[in-house]
């Protein structure tokens, strides 16, 4: 070794040999230790030791979006006509290669594909079994582009399809329209032609397909078709088109082959259960020669569907989720595990970002290798790594000892490594040691407790938080302050967010513009905003939001116990990323966050402006969150800022405050003994925010995209006086709950047009939604807008389709007025 040159530590990135001085600090070896993997880290002089070597390791999935969103940027240009396909499929290309090669050069054996997607994981299985609903005039072949994305989108003559959360994550998926005459053909070979494509590279991967049964059981019944209708019949109809997708992965050389089947961890009845004995009991003989892996996630799978899968002759691996199936250890020491199969263990968690506490997870590791064999167990994630950011190594703003907390996607790919390395009696002394100081760092941080606020929260435990008066007498205190007119027109809060305002933004938060002139941009937004809306005749206004980056970031930045990324994007829907904050500590609000600029915007007009606030269970499911202490204490901590700002907000005369709750289902328990408790604090948080304002001070809260029917009375229990609702892309599920005999008293605002795709809606269209719900609501709650917030539009769709939507209202009022 030359004299005064450092000895080297030679690391792999993903294979790639990186070399750091050893003469570094503890603090940054921690950090460093979750962004590259140690492999046999060895002191030399610039010389570089082997790769390593592949464990039992696996990976249900991986971000498809790129670290810097490259397959947005490449989808949205596609979209825009700027580009053409072959420039999306190469970006695509080169991102699904990257990810193969990351994951090969980290050691892990078992390596997905066919969990890229340009837009949904459930809509690429919709294509490849060419479940095209007639409206797309899909004539047969190859489903393309054109298909494909006019059924995620719409396009200009037809909608899109329906669009709900993927169980109980904040991703979107396209949920599948399934009727007696859906005709079904292989028209997409994507599994085959990416089990290929990584081949060519020399990777061996495991294909991935959702599974027969949890397709069926996420599909709905098509347009026209008897609400009774179970798709689950169509079985012996789709289990044809598998087995020719089975039959072209075993002739491309696939040794396994991974069904994801997570609707196994919800409470299925009998026939349900018997689907899945009565699915792979045909597939068997097509299966014949394949490893079979059957992959669960997001809870624990329940011990009947447990005995009936673990049953399954032709299946020879079954991956729970460790994570969130807390109980899944005790029912495999309970119930046992079939001799001579695989256990996946999903021990990395694959939907927060915090540090695996890598001795607690080898110790469950240990214990499970003792009862179903060493050799047999491989050690995976709790689920896809879609759910969490791509690569801490981007995050240029964290500090160092933060960053020692976390693990994004990368580095939980080497926590699977050195799991699985350790389990193999090759564990990794450093790499664990540093682990071990990191979790011990995290625990003793100040800057994690604030005992005033923890005092605050525990003392909310004694009162439920109801408004004094009812719903009913509120809403006439607040109609003789608004004067409204019957149908009353909003929108939901956000406004097209143009490149220039998005410019306008960075070069503030860069200093590159001063305060001064940030502010003076946005309050020409703002102005712009007021009058298109005042030019459109819509009664109840917003500010546009012009100001805000997304309804959580925009939040969290101003309330202590958040922390944010500069690229930690996670894809919510098609091209669509959100940037979730980290909830690393206590939660309180050090100043008003909204006040000035609602002021501003109401100082502009006459007619109500609504204060336009995000609500505590929402902040929760959309962030991050600590894994140290229960959810809900979190939730309290985040509602009692949330009510200090709704206070603000009227003490400065904002007469109508809506309180966002868009994610309140979709935190929602997957098993129906868990549902209760949550409801019970969710709902209470959120009532928690405004207990304290006056009757005249109109509450507005909104939802979407989730299946709202089942928890309709916990809706009308938050005791908000107006809900706007998602309606219309989910083809006016909602208005079903009110057809049923469920009596709402406050207003009610179901979506009348979907924003989520560029098609503009009639005038007549949208009175004819209205019409169906004046047919089940009453004329004096009903509220009209559009499902959504705006801010993915463009005002050439906006404009048109607002004017749409208030003309239609106007026809209303004008029927319902010639009709008394």
């Amino acid at each position: 070794m030359s004299k005064g040159s450092p000895p080297w530590i030679t690391y792999y990135k993903f294979g790639t040999p990186t070399k750091v001085p050893s003469l570094i600090s503890n603090s940054l070896i921690a950090s460093l230790s979750f962004s590259i993997l140690r492999s046999r880290a060895v002191i030399c002089d610039r010389v570089i030791s082997r790769p390593p070597r592949k464990m039992a390791s696996h990976i249900v999935g991986y971000p498809r979006m790129g670290p810097k969103r490259e397959l947005k940027f490449a989808l949205e240009s596609f979209w825009d006509k700027k580009s053409s396909a072959d420039d999306l499929q190469k970006v695509a290309t080169d991102l699904r290669h990257s990810i193969w090669k990351q994951m090969a050069g980290a050691g892990i054996k078992y390596i997905p594909s066919n969990t890229f997607s340009y837009y949904d994981q459930v809509l690429d299985t919709t294509a490849m079994l060419g479940a095209v609903p007639e409206r797309y005039n899909f004539t047969g072949g190859e489903i393309g582009f054109d298909t494909y994305f006019s059924m995620a989108r719409g396009n200009a003559s037809v909608p899109a399809m329906e669009m709900t959360k993927w169980f109980d994550t904040n991703y979107h998926f396209i949920v599948p329209e399934l009727g007696p005459s859906t005709k079904f053909s292989y028209s997409s070979r994507k599994p085959v032609s990416e089990y290929k494509e990584a081949k060519a590279l020399g990777i061996e991967t495991v294909p991935v397909l959702i599974g027969p049964v949890t397709y069926l059981l996420l599909s709905k019944p098509a347009k026209g078709v008897e609400k009774s209708f179970s798709p689950l019949t169509l079985l012996g109809d789709i289990l044809p088109i598998y087995k020719e997708v089975i039959t072209e992965l075993k002739a491309a050389g696939a040794s396994w082959i991974q069904f994801d089947e997570p609707t196994l961890v919800k409470d299925l009845e009998c026939h349900q259960l018997e689907a899945f004995t009565k699915a792979y009991t045909e597939l068997e003989s097509s299966l014949s020669g394949l490893n079979v892996l059957v992959e669960t996630y997001f809870a624990d799978v329940p011990a009947e569907a447990y005995k009936v899968i673990t049953a399954l002759k032709s299946i020879s691996g079954f991956g729970f989720d460790l994570v969130r199936g807390t109980k899944t250890l005790d029912l495999v020491k309970s119930v046992g595990f079939p001799a001579g199969k695989y256990l996946f263990a999903g021990i990395v968690d694959g939907r927060n970002i915090w540090a695996n506490d890598l001795a607690s997870s080898l110790s469950t590791l240990q214990a499970l290798g003792a009862i179903v064999g060493k050799e047999k167990l491989v050690v995976s994630t709790s689920c896809s790594l879609m759910h969490t950011a791509v690569d801490l190594i981007n995050e240029t703003k964290l500090d160092s000892e933060l960053k020692s907390w976390l693990a994004f996607a990368a580095q939980k790919v080497v926590e699977v490594n050195a799991l699985a390395k350790a389990l193999a009696d090759q564990k990794d002394e450093a790499f664990f040691s540093a682990n071990a100081a990191a979790q011990d760092s995290r625990k003793s941080s100040p800057r994690v407790t604030n005992e005033e606020v923890q005092k605050a929260a525990a003392a909310l435990k004694g009162s439920d938080h109801r408004r004094a008066t009812n719903v009913s007498a509120r809403l006439d205190a607040q109609q003789k302050k608004l004067n409204l007119p019957i149908l009353p027109t909003t929108t939901i809060g956000s406004f097209p967010q143009t490149m220039d305002l998005r410019r306008v933004r960075r070069e503030y938060k860069a200093n590159k513009i001063s305060e001064e002139e940030y502010v003076k941009a946005i309050k020409e937004e703002i102005n712009k905003v007021v009058k298109i809306q005042e030019e459109l005749d819509i009664d109840v206004l917003v500010h546009g939001e012009p100001e805000r980056n997304d309804m959580v970031e925009y939040f969290g930045e101003q309330l202590s116990g958040f922390a944010f990324t500069v690229n930690g994007w996670v894809q919510s829907y098609g091209s669509r990323c959100v940037k979730p904050p980290i909830i690393y500590g206590d939660v309180s609000r050090p100043k008003a966050m909204t006040v000035f600029w609602s002021k501003m915007a109401q100082s502009m007009t006459a007619r109500p402006m609504k204060g336009m606030l995000t609500g505590p269970v929402t902040i929760l499911n959309w962030s991050f969150v600590r894994n140290d202490q229960p959810r809900f204490e979190t939730c309290y901590q985040i509602a009692l800022a949330i009510k200090k700002e709704v206070e603000d907000l009227e003490a400065a005369g904002i007469q109508v405050i809506q309180i966002d709750e868009a994610a309140l289902r979709e935190g929602l328990p997957l098993r129906k003994s868990e549902q209760a408790f949550y409801l019970d604090w969710a709902v209470h948080s959120f009532r928690i925010t405004n207990c304290g304002v006056q009757d005249t001070t109109q509450i507005h809260t909104h939802m979407c995209y989730s299946n709202f029917n089942d928890i309709i009375h916990s809706i009308i229990d938050m005791d908000a006086d107006v809900i706007t609702i998602e309606n219309s892309r989910s083809d006016e599920k909602l208005l079903s709950v009110f057809r049923e005999g469920v009596k709402y008293g406050a207003g009610i605002g179901p979506g009348v047009y979907d924003i989520h795709s560029p098609r503009i809606p009639s005038t007549e269209e949208i009175a004819d939604r209205i019409n169906k719900m004046l047919a089940v609501l009453e004329t004096n709650i009903l509220w009209v807008n559009p499902d959504c917030g705006l801010k993915t539009r463009k005002y050439a769709e906006v404009k048109p389709a607002l004017t749409n939507m208030v003309s239609a209202a106007k026809i209303l009022r004008t029927q319902l007025a010639s009709a008394k």
